[in-house]
């Protein structure tokens, strides 16, 4: 229990733990942490790779920076399980991709001896830490995490360095259509319209015709709220003479403002105040009686 919380805690500085001091200090375990060049061949994508889609138009242009001034930042990789001799891409699989499109033949990379679920979870952390994962990876990786390390929302944004509101926001795109979420993937929508759209009882329809007008987060957002199922407010059945009567009355004698609302089962009083002084001035009429508020026998 003490080692997964010291882990945790490295993952939330930022992964300094990964490339912190020992990146520069020779081992005895063959070399594991130390900076070293590889062959293209002997590496391979990862398993663990949280990132379903690849902007091939940032591959070019990260390729040809490579080809103009080299890697300048090394990539993480851990010894293969399954393959002796070759080693698995834990992350910087992009950086790879990039190189070989600019036909560099050796890579640097940093060695780290990892399990299946740090090799995971640092994936995962080093993507989100980017920044430049689509909406729906982020979720995905999000609902993994908690998934599979049993991560709460509060330990998440903490390991992740985002809010808990963003957690959760964010997660909430995973109940979206998949038709939908190809639309984020794609950049035909981003977030804050796939948000609006949750609250539509036709995601799909109101996606596309988002999509199609053109529509900004805030115009997305009224069109959600007018659609049957969105966030309307409900009607109101207009008050009979002898309820508007009670509320004059109460508010009179209360010097605040009483909304009454009868309904089937039963009715509500509502009485609105500004400040903390009139809200204990109500709770000590009620309390104590006076102003014609008498006390329950």
């Amino acid at each position: 229990m003490m080692a997964d919380e010291t882990k945790r805690r490295g993952l939330g500085r930022g992964l300094s733990s990964l490339l912190g001091d020992d990146a520069s200090e020779p081992r005895s375990d063959g070399g594991l942490g130390v900076r070293n060049t590889l062959p293209m061949e002997h590496l391979h994508p990862g398993r663990f790779q949280p990132r379903h889609v690849m902007d091939q138009e940032y591959i070019d242009e990260l390729a040809a920076s490579i080809a103009s001034k080299g890697v300048l930042q090394p990539i993480i990789v851990r010894r293969h399980p399954e393959k002796p001799g070759a080693f698995e891409i834990i992350a910087g699989e992009r950086r790879w991709w990039a190189a070989q499109v600019a036909k560099i033949h050796d890579m640097p990379v940093i060695i780290k001896e990892l399990s299946d679920r740090e090799a995971l979870e640092v994936a995962l952390v080093e993507n989100m830490q980017r920044q430049d994962l689509t909406p729906i990876d982020e979720a995905l990786g999000l609902a993994r995490l908690m998934e599979e390390f049993s991560h709460t929302q509060e330990d998440l944004a903490r390991t992740v360095g985002k809010s808990r509101s963003h957690v959760a926001n964010t997660m909430r795109l995973l109940d979206l259509p998949d038709e939908v979420k190809e639309m984020v993937n794609c950049k035909q929508l981003t977030a804050g319209h796939a948000r609006a759209i949750l609250g539509s009882v036709n995601p799909m329809e109101l996606a596309r015709t988002v999509v199609r007008r053109n529509l900004n987060v805030r115009q997305t957002e009224k069109l959600a709220s007018r659609k049957p199922g969105g966030r309307k407010p409900p009607t109101r059945t207009p008050k009979d003479s002898d309820t508007l009567a009670l509320e004059r009355d109460l508010t009179n004698l209360l010097g605040l403002k009483v909304d009454i609302d009868f309904g089937p089962a039963g009715g509500k009083l509502t009485i609105q105040y500004k400040t903390l002084e009139q809200l204990d001035g109500i709770l000590n009429r009620l309390s104590h009686g006076g102003n014609g508020i008498r006390e329950p026998a």
